[in-house]
């Protein structure tokens, strides 16, 4: 399995499971849930980073690349709106929109580890 998958995992849970806790605790976005959503657009960064590396160092993605970046773009826009969502709306549903970024980010990252691996389309 991919350290970079599991590491995404990982980030995009905890994210996830940090900004539903303050929806149920009634709390608007804070320093914590932001921060969430901070670190998994840091981690989506260090992805492009890597797989930009991995490609030009001679590993293919045995799926079309074309999916796998678009996937990565989009996911790179998921967690930015999501901040402005929660910085606009001050309410606790806007945890909510947080958490649903990391999920989010977890399928496309799901979903780009089968396109890297060659494995056919859901």
């Amino acid at each position: 399995m991919d350290p970079f998958f599991v590491i995404g995992v990982l980030v995009c849970v905890l994210s996830a499971v940090l900004c539903v806790g303050a929806a149920l605790l009634r709390q608007p976005p804070n320093d914590i849930t932001i921060l969430s959503v901070a670190a998994v657009e840091l981690f989506l960064l260090a992805y492009a980073v890597g797989a930009a590396v991995r490609q030009l160092t001679g590993e293919p993605v045995l799926g079309e690349p074309w999916e796998f970046w678009g996937y990565l773009l989009t996911a790179l826009v998921v967690p930015v709106a999501a901040f402005w969502w929660s910085i606009l709306d001050k309410t606790r549903w806007s945890n909510i929109v947080l958490a649903a970024a990391g999920l989010t980010v977890f399928v496309m990252l799901f979903r780009m580890q089968q396109i890297w691996e060659g494995v056919a389309g859901l």
